[in-house]
């Protein structure tokens, strides 16, 4: 699946944001993975292509799964969270995304 089939503007939306925890850098680090939050309509062929195009690296895989809301409280209201959508994406062999994370201090 190349990334021609789907149009710039639409792979520009696909990916939201890096998810940036201990589990995530866990998982980088031991299964040569990122994890990225992604459109909750995102697919993994869209997934794939995105990443692809916008960090230049070969992609091997995607796994997603879907992250459900938490229940919050607000004052004596309950809320709910939105769900959301998370992909694991698996990087070729040599490949790697440094996310520049600013010095804390």
């Amino acid at each position: 699946m190349s990334a021609q089939k789907f149009s710039e503007e639409r792979l520009m939306k696909v990916l939201l944001a890096p998810q940036i925890s201990e589990k995530a850098t866990f998982v980088a680090e031991k299964n040569e993975q990122v994890i990225f939050r992604v459109a909750t309509d995102a697919t993994k062929p869209e997934v794939k292509a995105a990443v692809e195009m916008m960090f230049k690296v070969a992609v091997e895989s995607v796994q997603i799964s879907n992250v459900k809301g938490k229940q919050k409280r607000f004052g004596r209201f309950m809320g709910r969270r939105n769900d959301w959508k998370k992909a694991y994406v698996c990087l070729a062999p040599g490949q790697e995304i440094n996310f520049a994370v600013g010095e804390q201090g």
